[in-house]
């Protein structure tokens, strides 16, 4: 039994020193054995020192027992035999919930069934599975009542109901994060420290292909309503992030570009049009027409036989 608890006194003095460097040690992701292998070394040690410690006190036991006179180690024997033919409160409980006859008293339960010498015993059901027993059944009708006859909700309801809550608290953060942006959920940034922050990557990775204002170099006029892969704020979004056309269009950017720094370029980029440019390129692509935009008035020209010229004027809105 001294064993017993000597290696529990080890175990927890183990399980104590990985706890305080878990709670003490910030590693993020990580666990604290992971982010500093050095604390393998150290937990050894403490294992070690325990080990120690258990050797030192069993070697004082017996230094100081051995150190008794005749009489005194009678009585100090004597009291540990004591303790050991005293049953312990978890030994009692023990054998009250198993309710077991011992050995030398089953012949008081021994039936009268004999099969080639194997006899019967007539033992009681344990007490802890009676218990368990009837708590099943007093747990069946709590059950019963609450959701067949007072409609309680169902595990099923239950789980449709916290999804239902999970996408609102995920939808709701997607609001405010703007690291999680995507083509589907960007919006047009219209604050001057947004577009500021657009013009300064613009300038700083898209004008060589672009030119400064926009209008056109190896890349296509900016500037225009012709758009090669789709205009508006979520197709711009898009083509900076995936790259344009394989092969022969941008590359991505979204190994470079964090997606809230993408939306603030895009939006960037889309406050350009209708600026007028030094030399700009010509169109490039098919005409552009947001259909999400409110029209307040649609005028078409036709110039000559071969050209039709759409000037639609779109109502301020404030959001």
């Amino acid at each position: 039994m001294k064993r017993v608890f000597s290696a529990l006194r080890i175990l927890g003095l183990t399980i104590l020193a990985i706890v305080i460097a878990e709670v003490t040690l910030e590693t993020g992701d990580k666990t604290s054995f992971e982010a500093y292998p050095i604390l393998w070394l150290i937990l050894a040690v403490v294992i070690i020192i325990g080990f120690a410690i258990e050797v030192s006190i069993a070697a004082l036991e017996r230094t100081l027992y051995h150190s008794l006179k005749p009489e005194a180690k009678e009585r100090y024997d004597a009291a540990m035999a004591g303790k050991k033919a005293e049953k312990s409160w978890w030994r009692k409980t023990y054998e009250k919930m198993v309710d077991k006859k011992p050995l030398e008293k089953e012949e008081e339960i021994i039936l009268d069934h004999n099969y080639d010498g194997i006899r019967e015993l007539d033992n009681n059901l344990p007490p802890w599975w009676l218990y368990g027993f009837y708590a099943s059944i007093i747990f069946a009708g709590i059950y019963l009542a609450w959701y067949h006859i007072f409609d309680g909700t169902t595990q099923k309801e239950e789980y449709l109901m916290e999804v239902a809550e999970a996408k609102a608290a995920v939808e709701e953060y997607k609001k405010t994060a703007k690291g999680l942006i995507d083509a589907n959920t960007v919006e047009l940034l219209t604050g001057e420290e947004d577009l500021n922050g657009g013009k300064a990557i613009f300038e700083g990775n898209c004008a060589a292909c672009h030119k400064i204002d926009g209008g056109g170099g190896i890349g296509p006029n900016l500037t225009d309503s012709y758009w090669i892969l789709g205009g508006g704020i979520k197709n711009v979004f898009n083509t900076i992030s995936e790259g344009g056309r394989a092969g022969k269009g941008m590359v991505s950017w979204k190994t470079d570009l964090k997606p809230d720094e993408i939306a603030q370029v895009a939006s960037y980029v889309l406050s350009l049009h209708g600026t007028t440019p030094a030399d700009a390129k010509e169109p490039e692509g098919e005409l552009w027409v947001d259909p999400d935009a409110p029209v307040d008035e649609v005028e078409v020209t036709k110039p000559d036989s071969a050209s039709v010229e759409i000037q639609m004027d779109y109502e301020d809105t404030e959001e």
